[in-house]
């Protein structure tokens, strides 16, 4: 059975659902409930399983001697190539089915998919897209044709994307940043400007591909100064640069915290750009527009005779942790397009960017105080003018989370 990768993981587990769901004839005479979940943790003591579902609270589970564990690989969506297991198998981590019976936590079932076999397939995945994927801010449409701009620090390139009907396309969805909530779409959804990753058959140069999947979204970057931090609700208040209005800032598991280096302590001072552009000085009114190749380690983020993006740059930065924000630290931010625009959610949190925002600052300066984005966004957007880092690279999801 063909599979489309680890990135389809939790529809392949639903569809588990549903098998089990048509099957339930199987497990006898009582219906039983069914949800998708991961594991939490064990009590021992009492035979127990901890299970957070997808969609609500986490849920105690009994163990008892008729439980029957099962195991399946990742991308599997076939109950029949299930290999029966010991409970003791399933680890904390791992993605289960775990089906109760009726009126009880009893644990009639439950079907495993290994942390550790998730994370090859995540591993195996995240390759199959950097040798044969592409990805970029969408320029143009024409027919089955999708062209992508690309920046890198040597200047912009472009990529082709052709597509066909057997072509899978995924749209990210408003105030999300996992690929399991994206929806079907087609190429008619897509917009200039977008960001968009697609695989498939790639061209010797790189620069063109004839995708099998396309995953596209509306993304946009933000910055502001810290004002609060609350951990414990994952949530980092700012006064944003340029509207000096207040922007929360929702943290989740999924989303990924960066601490650039102190650069202008290692160069003994802070930096001016051309143009006499420096930290804080976004020209008010100015949104922020995404534009540029997607960041998580983008696949195909060095086509052609092209250089480094910021994507990859920030695949290199260490990781930080929301306990390690402080008010008065200027933070970016990248973000699905969400309901309201006074709260996002993060799908990369980059600290310590005063150096980036002086950078973008002086691209917005020598473009005229406007961007195409507005303010120095358009600087962010394009950032160093017309060949240097691009703040939109600091846009879309990993594909893999």
């Amino acid at each position: 059975m063909h599979s489309r990768g680890f990135w389809h993981l939790l529809e392949e587990m639903r569809k588990l659902l549903f098998v089990v769901s048509a099957a339930v004839v199987v497990w006898g005479q009582t219906a039983s409930k069914s949800f998708v979940g991961t594991v939490t943790g064990f009590r021992p003591e009492a035979a127990e399983v901890e299970i957070k579902p997808d969609n609500g609270p986490v849920v105690v589970a009994k163990l008892t001697p008729d439980t029957l564990a099962q195991r399946v690989a990742p991308g599997s969506t076939d109950l029949k190539k299930a290999e029966t297991i010991q409970v003791t198998d399933v680890s904390v981590g791992d993605r289960v089915l775990a089906t109760l019976e009726t009126g009880t936590t009893n644990l009639r079932r439950i079907v495993d998919m290994s942390s550790g076999d998730i994370a090859k397939r995540n591993e195996a995945d995240r390759a199959d897209w950097t040798k044969r994927g592409v990805s970029g801010v969408v320029a143009a449409k024409s027919g089955p044709d999708i062209t992508l701009k690309i920046r890198t620090m040597t200047g912009e390139v472009q990529a082709v994307v052709s597509v066909t009907d057997a072509t899978a396309f995924k749209r990210y969805a408003p105030d999300s940043v996992k690929f399991a909530d994206a929806k079907a779409s087609k190429i008619d959804e897509v917009s200039v400007g977008d960001q968009l990753r697609a695989r498939g058959k790639k061209s010797d140069d790189g620069l063109k591909v004839t995708a099998e999947e396309v995953v596209f979204g509306t993304f946009q970057t933000r910055a502001g100064a810290i004002t609060a931090v609350n951990a414990e609700a994952g949530e980092v208040t700012v006064k944003e640069l340029g509207t000096e209005k207040t922007l929360v800032v929702k943290v989740t598991a999924d989303s990924q915290l960066k601490k650039m280096p102190d650069f202008a302590g290692m160069m003994g001072g802070g930096m001016m750009g051309r143009g006499g552009a420096a930290v804080g000085g976004p020209p008010a009114g100015g949104g922020m527009a995404a534009g540029g190749p997607p960041s998580g380690g983008a696949p195909g983020g060095m086509p052609g005779r092209g250089g480094m993006d910021i994507g990859q740059m920030l695949e290199r930065m260490p990781a930080g942790k929301i306990e390690e924000l402080k008010p008065g630290q200027t933070i970016v931010v990248s973000s699905t397009k969400g309901v309201k625009n006074d709260r996002i959610t993060a799908i990369m949190l980059l600290s310590n960017a005063d150096m980036l925002i002086q950078m973008a600052s002086a691209g917005a300066a020598r473009g005229g105080g406007r961007g195409a984005g507005g303010g120095m966004m358009g600087g962010m957007g394009g950032m160093m003018g017309g060949g240097g880092m691009d703040m939109g690279s600091f846009g879309m999801p990993s594909i893999i989370f």
